[in-house]
């Protein structure tokens, strides 16, 4: 019987985690050579943490699937990290993060979890200025910051728009030293296909070498998973076409919890849908919300003569533009959280204001007009002309705007063929991130003894909805800042254990069981493609699980999902050798754990009746549109026992949240 236990420690809030780490147990740098711990991942969470342990004197053999740790899908991560430096004196507090951060995640977050992210945002900062991140400075030479959704403050440090680049450089260049020190293994191209487990406890990993096929056993005394969310599930989202669920679920069918999976994110801020044949989305970053001001026509002639090409959006005067989030929320504006900027974009796209002319007439715009006008106005000044001409104003503006925006505005251009900078950019929501993943306890470890979880493939800090910069901020956090700590108080009880075998009876059935699968898939004899199916899971998830929900569509994803996976096995095609680099063969292992996961969402998203943060369901709403929340009933962690290949027979677990703290609202941006 799984008992869930989260650990948090007594006393008032903000001491609750330095005096947790002040009665921690610790392992002596004499002892620290003698333990072996495996990273899976090297994303920020991941990089930061094997960094952190080899630094500490610990073994660490570190895996990623890709071909170097620089590939991450975090350097993906553009406009910023969040922290409570109160660097621009407008009221930031560590209070006000964690405040934030919860309200923006619609109250389903746990209160200790969040304020130790926002106790060490500040350190994150510094360690990263240590390490040469070239974070924006003001004239003065003061880091520089903007504001990001569901904040009334500048707390965003940024790099330009490549933020999560340089952090995952500096990351990997203390990644590197420990490498070079001998205290850091690195397997690049190797892929962990299961976990193993010896008297309950994780001992090691399954993992293919995905250039020669070799399936290795790896052991250790204790097993990190830092690989990231699990939004590919809906085929189609911001996320590398590699960043998948395996690690995360593999160690759910071994006995971990998977808690929240139905709390996706959608980013308002991508360039829309063009066609049946591709194969991601681009994500424009949260930063542009700052400067772009999004809006339809408040015509449909207008918007149907924009979609076929009849009319330019630079021929709509001010008085028919509908900006729509100033107009309901009037307090926050574009910068609105991402949730409420998302459902808003659809909502306008439904009643049939949409402006791009794709299958489904999705897209509105974010337009810079105003800001360059504003800011060139304001650099014309600076030089001293009282009384510039517009052209003048609007080539300012323009080298103000690709100062702050440059990279993100050629992005776009090379994209879509369009200049931004003379005609607004055409966005409209995607699959970003996902809140859910593997539940953990305050000290990050899953309910498998020895088995951490950090970074996004957990669900600990994010509530129902992330804030924007928070990612980032999540990752470093855990694995820099918390795991070092807690991951040395279990271990402590190790350093007697000695060096454990991989010659064990459950090594040999976790190696046999991978096999079995892969010899299963390569010798199938159908005749679709992996992409076939994975893109008819994604239709079902988007359509029925994704911005909106609802019970019909709901059950009719678990039934529909529940025959997608069986055609899956039936007459899923292959091709290639299990002893050569097969990409297909890595897609096919990945995508059956998307199936799973696919229905777990669906049931998940069902039994939550009440739409909170990125969980909207249509029957809980209020008479405008927002999310109706239901905390008597709902104020809880739902975490699913996996109970074998029938995915509805998976048994929910609860996790009450408990707020001492703060005191729950409605969510009101107005």
């Amino acid at each position: 019987m799984i008992k869930l236990d989260s650990k948090i420690p007594a006393g008032p809030l903000a001491e609750k985690w330095t005096d947790h780490k002040n009665h921690m147990k610790l392992v002596a740098p004499n002892n620290r050579p003698k333990i072996d711990i495996i990273v899976v991942g090297t994303g920020l969470a991941g990089a930061s943490a094997a960094a952190s342990l080899g630094e500490m004197g610990y073994n660490v053999k570190a895996f990623c699937f890709q071909d170097s740790p620089r590939r991450a899908h975090s350097i993906a991560a553009q406009g910023g990290i969040n922290a409570a430096k109160n660097y621009q004196n407008d009221g930031d507090s560590v209070y006000r993060l964690f405040y934030d951060t919860i309200k923006g995640g619609d109250y389903r977050a746990r209160e200790a979890n969040v304020h130790r992210l926002a106790e060490v945002s500040g350190n994150i900062i510094d360690q990263c200025v240590a390490q040469g991140v070239p974070f924006a400075r003001e004239y003065g030479g003061l880091l520089d910051n903007r504001s990001f959704g569901g904040t009334q403050v500048q707390r965003t440090f940024y790099a330009a728009g490549q933020t999560g680049q340089q952090l995952l450089l500096g990351a990997y260049s203390a990644l590197s030293r420990q490498i070079g020190l001998g205290r850091v293994k690195m397997y690049n191209r190797h892929e962990m296909l299961d976990l193993v487990k010896i008297d309950g406890k994780a001992r090691g990993i399954i993992a293919r070498n995905l250039v020669t096929g070799e399936i290795e056993r790896h052991s250790a005394h204790a097993v990190v998973i830092a690989s990231g969310g699990y939004g590919n599930v809906y085929f189609l989202s911001t996320n590398a076409m590699g960043s998948n669920v395996s690690a995360a679920w593999k160690v759910h069918k071994r006995g971990a919890l998977f808690a929240n999976p139905c709390y996706v994110q959608i980013h308002p801020t991508c360039i829309p849908v063009h066609g049946t044949n591709q194969s991601k989305l681009t994500l424009m970053s949260e930063s542009l919300r700052n400067s772009g001001r999004i809006w339809v026509p408040k015509k449909k002639e207008d918007a149907e003569a924009i979609r076929a090409g009849k009319l330019k959006p630079t021929q709509i005067a001010e008085e028919d533009r509908d900006y729509y989030l100033e107009r309901r929320y009037p307090a926050f504006g574009n910068l609105v959280p991402r949730d409420v900027a998302s459902r808003a974009a659809k909502e306008r796209c439904d009643e049939g204001y949409g402006i791009e002319a794709n299958d489904t007439n999705e897209g509105v715009y974010l337009d810079f007009a105003s800001e360059i006008m504003s800011k060139g106005r304001q650099a014309a000044f600076a030089q001293g002309d009282h009384n510039p001409s517009e052209e003048k104003m609007k080539q300012l503006g323009k080298k103000w705007v690709e100062e702050k925006y440059g990279n993100l505005f050629q992005m776009y251009e090379k994209i879509t063929d369009e200049n931004p900078y003379e005609a607004p950019m055409k966005i409209y929501p995607a699959v970003h991130y996902t809140m859910g993943g593997v539940w953990v306890d305050y000290n990050l470890q899953s309910t498998i003894e020895g088995c951490f979880v950090c970074g996004e493939a957990n669900f600990s800090d994010h509530g129902a909805n992330r804030l924007g910069a928070s990612a980032l901020m999540q990752g470093l956090a855990d694995g820099y800042f918390v795991l070092p700590y807690t991951i040395s108080d279990y271990l402590a009880n190790e350093i007697r254990t000695g060096k454990i075998s991989t010659d064990s009876p459950e090594f040999v059935e976790a190696e046999n069981a991978v096999k079995s699968t892969i010899d299963m898939f390569l010798n199938n004899k159908g005749t679709k493609s992996v992409d076939h199916f994975h893109k008819r899971l994604g239709l079902v998830m988007w359509n029925k699980v994704g911005m909106a929900r609802n019970e019909q569509g709901l059950k009719e994803a678990i039934a529909e999902i529940a025959e997608i996976r069986d055609d899956f096995y039936k007459n899923v095609f292959v091709p290639g050798s299990a002893d050569e680099l097969n990409p297909e063969l890595e897609k096919a292992l990945r995508v059956a754990d998307f199936m799973e996961l696919g229905q777990l969402m669906a049931m998940d998203a069902l039994q939550r009746k009440e739409s909170c943060g990125g969980h909207f369901r249509e029957e809980y709403q209020d008479e405008e549109g927002e999310t109706l929340r239901d905390d008597e009933n709902f104020k809880f962690v739902g975490a699913w026992e996996y109970k074998g290949m029938d995915v509805t027979q998976a048994e929910l677990h609860k996790e009450d949240l408990n707020y001492e703290f703060i005191k729950i609202a409605a969510r009101n941006y107005k």
